[in-house]
């Protein structure tokens, strides 16, 4: 794993964290249509996790088939671009839900500064290869010499086993029973 140094590389990794969350519940439920998720995504990657790469915090392998954005203490995610993004691309009947699903994440946020992982994803062609390991060892790494902790919120449940092999313990759950409903409908 290495850092990500320049646009073209931020690029590749942001197109392969896309892969890596095709079929994630919560993000799949925001962009159904194939079409609409390949067009939008990359961009609520870039306005969540992108400032990543601004501070030195990115990490990829070297075929940019997985990725991990980590954001410093006190970086934060984009929030003005971010909720412009959904609320330009995200079905108008999602909006009320997908809010109070961010509302309830930050309740969890944590008060004293510390890291935080936007993201982290593996292309699929290549799950079962360790890389979301390298990737969680390596941001732990730069946690432990900063001497803080870090956190993160998972859209997946498939993915809290890996995140618990890791040291991260679950404090809360969000409850996305509206998203749920409206997304059958």
């Amino acid at each position: 794993m290495f850092h990500i140094s320049n646009r073209c590389e931020a690029e590749q990794v942001v197109s392969g964290l896309a892969l890596g969350f095709a079929a994630d519940p919560f993000v799949r439920w925001l962009f159904p249509e194939p079409r609409a998720y390949l067009e939008n995504f990359p961009s609520v990657i870039e306005h969540f996790g992108g400032r990543a790469f601004e501070h030195g915090a990115a990490y990829g392998n070297e075929e940019f088939t997985a990725g991990a954005l980590w954001l410093p203490p006190g970086v934060h995610p984009d929030e003005e671009q971010l909720v412009a993004c959904f609320q330009e691309t995200v079905a108008p009947e999602k909006h009320d839900a997908l809010f109070a699903t961010f509302e309830q994440m930050a309740s969890y946020h944590p008060d004293e500064p510390c890291w935080h992982l936007a993201f982290i994803a593996v292309d699929p062609s290549r799950h079962g290869k360790g890389l979301g390991s390298a990737l969680l060892g390596e941001g732990l790494r730069q946690c432990e010499r900063d001497g803080r902790p870090a956190y993160l919120e998972s859209t997946n449940p498939a993915n809290l086993s890996l995140y618990r092999r890791h040291g991260f313990e679950q404090i809360g759950l969000i409850d996305t029973g509206r998203a749920r409903r409206r997304s059958s409908l």
